[in-house]
């Protein structure tokens, strides 16, 4: 079980691939709470609070993962290529046996052919090493070499400074009780089934 999971905020593939980083809110300014309220006059199923809260949860997201891409570049490494790093350096249990690429994958949330490709790169970099299963040669195994612990040893220390600074408004509270609305929204997410567009909506 490792302790850091990056946060997939496009869709993880591309992400992974770091092709692009497009914002999920294409909106320069946040509608006021006025214009919400208005807006649900002519759309019923519009709940100003909700809307409102959306909105600013997802802002919130483009806005962080903006910081963190910047940091990221900063470092010249693609958020994927941090993210395997991450998975196989920050281990919590010990003994826990070295993933293989497809557990990577799982963990990661995107395809093996991605994983594949992320590890070929950082295999070409000596950052990573693939090693056969001492008991079964079919199954490879991925770990960090020493030149990749060194590399992650040292952007860890001003990764999480960024991370504190992003969270430096809130007090611990503050932070505690922001988790836990958010996982009251992750587990509601499973039970949220858009309908299928009808023609002549109202709204």
């Amino acid at each position: 079980m490792t302790i850091v999971r990056s946060l997939i905020i496009s869709t993880a593939d591309d992400l992974a691939a770091n092709r692009f980083f497009m914002p999920l809110l294409m909106l320069k300014d946040l509608p006021r709470y006025d214009c919400l309220m208005k807006a649900a006059e002519r759309c019923p199923t519009l709940q100003p609070s909700a809307c409102d809260a959306f909105l600013n949860l997802l802002r919130t997201g483009d806005d962080v993962f903006a910081v963190v891409h910047r940091f990221l570049s900063g470092h010249a490494i693609s958020q994927g290529r941090f993210t395997v790093l991450m998975l196989l350096g920050m281990e919590c249990d010990e003994g826990e046996e070295v993933p293989t690429p497809a557990a990577l994958a799982e963990q990661a949330g995107v395809t093996r052919a991605t994983m594949t490709g992320l590890i070929d790169t950082l295999e070409k970099d000596r950052l990573v090493a693939r090693e056969p299963d001492a008991s079964d040669r079919r199954t490879i195994h991925v770990r960090l070499t020493g030149q990749g612990r060194a590399a992650l040893d040292a952007m860890l220390p001003d990764y999480f400074q960024c991370v504190a600074d992003i969270l430096r408004p809130l007090n611990e509270t503050e932070r505690k009780q922001m988790v836990r609305l958010l996982q009251k929204i992750q587990a509601g997410l499973p039970g949220v089934t858009p309908k299928n567009p009808t023609i002549n909506v109202p709204c």
